[in-house]
């Protein structure tokens, strides 16, 4: 008799690799950890085995730090066989970073999706020394705190091509519903979306293995943020959707390998884990709102902890998504206040 798998989480391996050292978690797969240099420290790539070359999937930031672990990698755990392709999960700096760099300098072909192809494209080349009106006008709208909004209007601002290496003309596709052989496994693709559109993940069919990418992570939420590119998106409605879509997907053998933290078991677990806590902080934020907040003023409700000025960004963009998509979804109005932010109530 087969004995059925443990449920909730577990976490095979308690501690992370040093950086550019190999943990082999399945055959074939090594996981990787590069360094990044804001408070989420780390973010994880892997390596698959392809017998001729190796399938890498993400790479870290554009740095000559990283650059220098990569090489390394190359030379000692990589060593005797060329990364014959970088597999993209997601357009985000630290997962795209070096893409570019790999393709140019060693020959790799970059397989990821159209979407994140060409939103880290365009991002690259749109070099900004002084924030664009819109993103002022997105700001206020938003209720950014005044001497917040003084000292970022008069910076330069974050620019992706500041950490994300030149990437040149051509990628190969890969779309919801295809697979593709990596590490000597068959792997089914499905999108997710909300961290960021058309996010790729792949389930292994011949083993337990999941590479989740941002999209699945072990024990933090992912950033679900709207941002001044597309005011009106709703990406918890994206995300809620994903999840869903994912969830029965999920066993409990499922080893996922994700994006940053560790790799860990108990899918079903995560799954609903990560469903519950958009709702949960939907529910607060409902409340919060029975007189009108603008996104700035909802910190308390949606998070539990203080935000600090590292944070305040990627705060002010979450609670944006989550106002916005009780907007969206007719549970709550609003009105626009004189200093050009918007303020949310509750219906009813």
């Amino acid at each position: 008799m087969t004995t059925p798998a443990p449920t909730g989480l577990r976490y095979p391996w308690p501690d992370p690799p040093a950086h550019g050292e190999p943990i082999e978690v399945a055959p074939g797969v090594l996981w990787f950890r590069l360094p990044l240099p804001m408070k989420l420290d780390h973010v994880n790539v892997y390596a698959l085995d392809d017998g001729d070359g190796w399938t890498v999937i993400d790479t870290g930031f554009n740095s000559r730090k990283t650059r220098e672990i990569w090489k390394a990698m190359m030379e000692g755990p990589l060593a005797g066989k060329p990364i014959a392709r970088v597999v993209v999960t997601h357009h985000h700096p630290d997962h795209v970073g070096l893409a570019g760099w790999l393709q140019s300098e060693f020959g790799a072909e970059l397989v990821t999706t159209r979407t994140a192809w060409l939103f880290a494209r365009m991002l690259t080349l749109d070099v900004q020394e002084v924030p664009v009106p819109e993103t002022l006008a997105f700001w206020r709208s938003a209720g950014m705190d005044p001497a917040t909004f003084d000292k970022r209007a008069a910076e330069r601002p974050f620019n992706f091509g500041d950490i994300v290496a030149p990437m040149p003309l051509g990628f190969t596709r890969i779309q919801q519903g295809q697979t593709i052989v990596m590490g000597g496994r068959t792997w089914d693709i499905h999108m997710g979306n909300g961290h960021a559109p058309e996010h790729a993940t792949f389930w292994s069919r011949d083993d337990h293995l999941v590479i989740s990418g941002d999209q699945i992570l072990s024990s933090i939420s992912p950033n679900v943020g709207v941002y001044a590119t597309e005011p009106m998106a709703d990406p918890i409605g994206d995300w809620l959707e994903a999840c869903e879509r994912l969830r029965p997907l999920a066993r409990e053998d499922h080893l996922v390998l994700g994006g940053h933290k560790l790799p860990f078991t108990g899918l079903p677990t995560r799954m609903r884990q990560l469903i519950d806590n958009h709702h949960g902080a939907l529910e607060r934020l409902l409340a919060y709102i029975e007189t009108p907040k603008a996104a700035s003023e909802c910190f308390a409700p949606l998070f539990k902890r203080s935000i600090g000025e590292g944070e305040y960004g990627l705060a002010l963009v979450e609670a944006v998504a989550h106002l916005s998509h009780l907007y969206q979804d007719g549970q709550a109005t609003r009105t626009l206040r004189e200093d050009g932010a918007w303020l949310y109530q509750r219906k009813g």
